[in-house]
């Protein structure tokens, strides 16, 4: 992440998911950036989302690197796309492997340690 993501992590330890929003273009940018991807300008704020998503695409992890994730195998990464129009990343958490789908609508929620995860609506 570039610039300052403080407002995201605040956002995040109040169980909340928020998403810049571009001044100069709509563009909604997510993970934190420093400028808009889309036309370069620096005026970006942050705003809240709905936490209602669809998968784009996932991957099960079958074999841990991260020494956190140990033990947990398999478990499911994904980008989502957001009602808003952002892309999110995150876990897909009460859902089996093999149940995921490519357009499978999901549900914001956060774990233990305040961090995005996704759950099937």
């Amino acid at each position: 992440m570039t610039g300052d993501a403080s407002p995201y992590w605040d956002a995040c330890r109040r169980h909340e998911l928020v998403v810049q929003a571009c001044a100069a273009c709509g563009e909604r940018v997510h993970l934190p950036a420093a400028e808009c991807p889309r036309c370069g300008s620096a005026g970006l704020s942050f705003a809240p989302v709905s936490g209602e998503a669809v998968v784009h695409t996932f991957t099960v992890v079958h074999r841990a690197f991260v020494p956190a994730f140990r033990g947990r195998e398999p478990y499911v990464l994904a980008w989502v796309d957001l009602r808003e129009g952002a892309r999110a990343f995150g876990r897909i958490v009460d859902c089996a492997p093999e149940r995921v789908r490519i357009g499978m609508p999901v549900r914001l929620t956060f774990d233990q340690d305040d961090l995005p995860q996704w759950r099937p609506e």
